[in-house]
C-alpha cells in the first residue's frame, strides 16, 4: 500500500504518522510539501496534526487553500481514501470535504489527556479492524475540537451511519466528563458519504507502540493495510 502524508507550515505529528504507516503497511510514506500541485500514485492520503499556518483566521482555514489541497481533493474524487488527525479533520472541513466546523472547545481550554472513543461503525477502511461498539484509549490534543453541524446535517450523519467513533467512558457509557471538548453528539470523527475520507480529532498514530502507554490506534492503520492493500 502507497501512502501520502502532506506537510503544511506549522504541521508538527506527520513523524508520527509516518511512523504508524510504516510499522502497518511495511513501506515508508512520501511526505509531500503543501506547495506541490501534484502528488504520487498512492491509496491512502494522510492529512496529520499541527497548527497549520499558526491557525491564522480559523484552524485549517489557510491549509485548505494551499495548492496541494486541490489535487487532495480531486483525488479524494477519483476515490482515493483520505484520513484527517486533529488539524488534518480542520482542513478537511474547511476544503469542503467532511461537513460541519471544528469549533473553540467548550470552556476555551487546550485539552491534553488519554480519552476513550467507541466505535460507531466498522463499514469503513479505517475501522474495519475493530468490533462495532469496542472502546478504544487514544490521546487529543487541541484547543479547536468541538464538532458542530446543523441539525439536518447531523441527521443525515447518523441515518447515513456516518459517525465513525464517539467519545464514551473506559466502560462506554456517555456523559458530559467524557467528551473532552463539549462535540455535538459525542462526536470524534466523521465519514464523507463515499465512506472513503474519515476526520477525527484523537491522535491515533500516538497509540501504536506500549511505550506510547497503549496500541489501541494500531486498528486503524491495520484496517487501512487490510483494506487498501
Amino acid at each position: 500500500m502507497q501512502t501520502a502524508v502532506i506537510r503544511f507550515p506549522g504541521t508538527n505529528r506527520e513523524k508520527d504518522v509516518v511512523m504508524a504507516l510504516e510499522r502497518a503497511t511495511g513501506h515508508a510514506p512520501h511526505v509531500v510539501w503543501h506547495k506541490d500541485a501534484s502528488l504520487p500514485k498512492v491509496d491512502l492520503i494522510v492529512l496529520p496534526g499541527g497548527f497549520s499556518y499558526g491557525d491564522h483566521l480559523r484552524a485549517g482555514a489557510m491549509a485548505a487553500h494551499s495548492p496541494v489541497m486541490k489535487e487532495v481533493v480531486r483525488q479524494a474524487e477519483r476515490g482515493v481514501a483520505v484520513l484527517g488527525i486533529c488539524n488534518g479533520f480542520q482542513i478537511l472541513t474547511e476544503a469542503g470535504l467532511l461537513p460541519g466546523a471544528l469549533l473553540r472547545n467548550a470552556g476555551l481550554k487546550f485539552v491534553c489527556r488519554d480519552v476513550h472513543l467507541r466505535v460507531e461503525t466498522t463499514e469503513s477502511p479505517f475501522t474495519t479492524g475493530y468490533r462495532n461498539g469496542q472502546v478504544i484509549r487514544v490521546p487529543v490534543a487541541h484547543h479547536d475540537g468541538c464538532y458542530y453541524a446543523d441539525g439536518q446535517e447531523l441527521k443525515r450523519l447518523r441515518d447515513e451511519d456516518r459517525i465513525a467513533l464517539r467519545y464514551c467512558s473506559a466502560q462506554g457509557g456517555q456523559d458530559d466528563r467524557s467528551n473532552p471538548n463539549g462535540s455535538q453528539d459525542e462526536i470524534a470523527g466523521i465519514l464523507s458519504a463515499s465512506r472513503r475520507i474519515l476526520g477525527l480529532m484523537p491522535h491515533p498514530e500516538n497509540a501504536t507502540e506500549p511505550l506510547q502507554g497503549g496500541t489501541d490506534g494500531c486498528g486503524l492503520f491495520d484496517s487501512l493495510t487490510h483494506t487498501l492493500n
